[in-house]
């Protein structure tokens, strides 16, 4: 945990966690201080890039979005020139709603959610189109227990 930030600062990110939707008399009175206070620190706290930007957590269900696939990638690709090719190309996929470079068997991983198997397998076809992997293993969630946790502050 960062030594740069206070337990103040901790119990304004984790309401904002929470609720970022809060008016800034409700967070500065959950947190035990004035309006200007509270807006200084949340001045300071943008600065530093510690919050970025605002966001509404979505219902992926009542959207129909009920298939979530964890994708696993593996290549024999690894120069620089490669790597931000396959970059920018996952990112223009906007059903991946989380991309990591990992460490272990595989070399990515993708979260993907889409409506149903045939979304899925249009997200494949975009995914493997142009792109030289070595292999691609999908993960199906049964259910999602947790989904979009805070971060423990």
């Amino acid at each position: 945990m960062s030594k740069n930030i206070d337990h103040i600062d901790r119990s304004i990110l984790r309401a904002l966690q929470q609720d970022a939707s809060l008016s800034q008399r409700d967070l500065a009175e959950s947190v035990g201080l004035s309006q200007n206070a509270c807006w200084r620190r949340l001045k300071v706290l943008n600065e530093r890039g510690l919050l970025m930007g605002s966001t509404a957590r979505v219902d992926r269900k009542q959207l129909g979005l009920d298939l979530v696939v964890f994708v696993m990638l593996r290549t024999r690709h690894h120069s620089a020139e490669w790597l931000q090719h396959f970059r920018r190309h996952v990112l223009t996929i906007p059903e991946v709603v989380d991309f990591h470079r990992i460490g272990g068997d595989y070399d990515y991983q993708l979260k993907v959610v889409t409506e149903d198997m045939a979304g899925y397998d249009r997200v494949y076809q975009r995914l493997i189109d142009g792109i030289e992997l070595d292999s691609v293993t999908s993960y199906f969630a049964m259910e999602s227990i947790a989904e979009g946790r805070p971060l423990p502050l």
